[in-house]
């Protein structure tokens, strides 16, 4: 019995999957910094877990919003000009969607 491995489509499919990763990273990245541009800068609380660390106190916390509140009071930009790089924001993560559903589809489908 003899395997026969076709070494074109695993390239195929390795350089796919590289893209899409890449294309996701990217957009997520312009995403992000879009939303910051646009005044609203993500505050992530870490999740605490039982019997584990906490990542940062209630104070940090507090301190953190107050720094990204502080950040966004700052900003240069117009109000024309947030709520453009707010959609900028919005259609990045929107096309991080389209790559994975892309994605998905073609899993689904197997094409």
């Amino acid at each position: 019995m003899s395997v026969d491995v076709n070494w074109l489509a695993f390239v195929q499919v390795f350089v796919a999957a590289l893209l899409a990763a890449a294309t996701v990273v990217a957009f997520y990245a312009i995403g992000l910094r879009l939303l910051v541009r646009a005044g609203r800068v993500p505050v992530v609380i870490p999740a605490t877990f039982t019997d584990a660390l906490t990542v940062m106190t209630p104070k940090e916390q507090k301190r953190a919003a107050k720094a990204a509140k502080k950040a966004a009071k700052k900003n240069p930009l117009s109000p024309a000009q947030k709520r453009i790089a707010l959609v900028g924001a919005y259609a990045a993560f929107a096309v991080c969607g389209l790559v994975v559903l892309g994605g998905l589809l073609l899993i689904l489908f197997n094409h």
